[in-house]
């Protein structure tokens, strides 16, 4: 089965948007989204314009990590829903013209999972160690880790077990939470079961997969210590990036290949620079992956330039689309981050609470729309994070005994996690809970804020969040700027970021940002199309605020 009918395939352009399911829409009361409540509000989705919905994880969980830690991955937690609420969800989203994306976990299971029950009970050496990271202490006694690798939620990457007789025994490797142990990807096994899940959910009619830590399935043989001062800088660290982890993604392709309909792998791999990114998207490998180079470049034109340029560049060489993503569920909503001072050292954050310093709403809010503007005008995929066509910021007050994310409780709260991120979407101003359940209930508390930002508050008001970014989803597609060419027109200025893109029908579309502190002059002649605030009748385009346009 090919890949395409004779047209570009749907994903080299597609604007695909991200659901947290907890967070969407809670049908049942209980105060967590669900998948009904997902399948309620699809029109909104189709209303917008977006192409495409991912979902992340529902399937059977403990819910450790949000359900990223899967003890069932042919099935769906009873928080969110059964397999017939999966099924009518992607019947009506397809109904819609919704492709559907879904998250697949592939790096770790769940300590729940039966695989990893099963090796708790069997010795070592065993087929069903086999599946996992498990490995000997170092020292006499075996009770130090096999090496120094850490946690990305904090402290050690490593867990000791009791052996079945009740004595110490080996310890297992855990790149996240203790309760999420990674899989050992050279046992076939463990190939052979992520190809069936895949199959599995193709078969009930999902467009594609998501893949969690795409870059880490395979680790470096013999499980060195990672050197704190590498070498070489460039080289990647012993549990990232490794070179065979490619022949895993081959392997997914050619499944993904045999289904019709040009279904899609999309990765999330943090990896830099962006030539090795590219080679997750070979022709034979990935289809996309994340550009995190992108979400983490500060709102300064000289950065903004150099890593656009970078990845078109990159991307091209392997015959793969950029992609282009400015929130998602793991890092702070940009409506917030944009809102501190921006510098060349700026970027991500890992996370916002009460007693750091709060970022300015406003100013926030003013560079999300334009950057959103500059996003979407790029030639190649976008991403969305549910909630930013409202303009919602980071949740930064949460009381800590709110919280949830592992990374606050392993860093004893160093860290504020993720929460900020991923609390509950208002749906109506007026309603309990603004409208997320019938309940009124929800299982992360929304900031009073929310309801002024609801959809029934936006919809149909000129210069709303929502009305800005319906309008430009409408001229991405209608212009075909998603697969036009890109030149830049201010290649040199500190302050401007401005750019042509030559449409697939032959027409030349203008999109210049304001980053810098003065208002400087629109292009001579030139109907603008949409602005991302109002434009004063001088024509001066004020700072932080971005247009599409016409030239005269």
């Amino acid at each position: 089965m090919t890949e395409t009918t004779g047209r570009a395939p749907w994903w080299r352009d597609a604007v695909i948007y991200q659901i947290y399911p907890r967070s969407w829409a809670d049908a049942d009361g209980d105060g967590v989204g669900d998948l009904p409540g997902i399948t309620a509000h699809l029109d909104h989705l189709a209303d917008l314009g977006v192409d495409a919905v991912w979902l992340s994880p529902f399937y059977t969980s403990p819910q450790h990590d949000a359900g990223y830690d899967v003890a069932d991955y042919r099935d769906v937690d009873p928080l969110f829903g059964d397999l017939a609420a999966a099924d009518a969800l992607i019947a009506r989203a397809h109904e819609f013209g919704l492709r559907v994306i879904v998250d697949i976990v592939p790096n770790h299971s769940s300590s729940e999972h039966p695989w990893f029950r099963a090796a708790l009970a069997a010795a070592p050496g065993s087929p069903e160690r086999g599946r996992y990271l498990f490995r000997d202490g170092r020292g006499a006694d075996g009770a130090e880790p096999p090496n120094n690798w850490q946690s990305l939620f904090g402290g050690p990457a490593w867990e000791r077990i009791a052996e079945p007789d009740g004595t110490p025994g080996q310890w297992y490797l855990h790149l996240f939470d203790r309760s999420q142990p990674d899989f050992d990807w050279t046992d076939p096994a463990v190939g052979d079961e992520m190809e069936s899940v895949l199959r599995f959910w193709l078969d009930r009619g999902v467009d594609g997969f998501r893949i969690d830590v795409a870059h880490g399935l395979v680790k470096a043989p013999g499980l060195p210590d990672q050197d704190p001062v590498p070498a070489d800088p460039g080289s990647p660290m012993p549990m990232w990036d490794q070179d065979p982890v490619h022949d895993i993604y081959r392997r997914w392709r050619r499944v993904v290949t045999e289904h019709p309909g040009d279904r899609v792998l999309c990765g999330e791999a943090w990896v830099s620079p962006l030539d090795r990114l590219a080679r997750y998207v070979r022709p034979d490998e990935l289809h996309q992956t994340f550009n995190f180079d992108y979400l983490m470049t500060p709102w300064v034109a000289s950065a903004q330039r150099a890593t656009i340029t970078r990845s078109l560049e990159q991307m091209a060489a392997v015959g793969a689309p950029a992609t282009w993503v400015l929130s998602n569920h793991d890092v702070v909503r940009h409506a917030s981050r944009l809102g501190y001072p921006q510098d060349a050292g700026s970027g991500a954050l890992p996370g916002i609470g009460p007693r750091d310093p709060q970022p300015d709403a406003e100013l926030g809010l003013r560079r999300a729309r334009a950057a959103t503007a500059v996003m979407l005008a790029l030639p190649g995929s976008a991403y969305l994070y549910q909630g930013e066509e409202l303009g919602l910021p980071e949740a930064t007050e949460l009381p800590d005994d709110v919280r949830q994310d592992p990374t606050f409780h392993r860093t004893g709260g160093g860290l504020p996690g993720r929460d900020g991120c991923r609390v509950p979407v208002p749906w109506r101003s007026d309603a309990p809970g603004f409208g997320f359940g019938p309940s009124g209930r929800t299982w992360l508390p929304q900031p009073p804020g929310y309801g002024d930002l609801a959809p029934d508050r936006q919809r149909g008001v000129p210069g709303s969040t929502l009305e800005l970014y319906r309008a430009l989803l409408r001229l991405r597609r209608e212009l075909g700027l998603g697969r036009g060419r890109l030149v830049w027109t201010d290649d040199d200025s500190e302050t401007l970021l401005g750019f042509d893109l030559t449409t697939p029908a032959g027409s030349t579309i203008g999109v210049l940002a304001n980053l810098g502190d003065r208002a400087v002059v629109v292009p001579a002649g030139a109907e603008v199309l949409v602005a991302t605030d109002v434009l004063p009748a001088s024509g001066l385009l004020p700072r932080d605020v971005a247009v599409w346009f016409r030239r005269g």
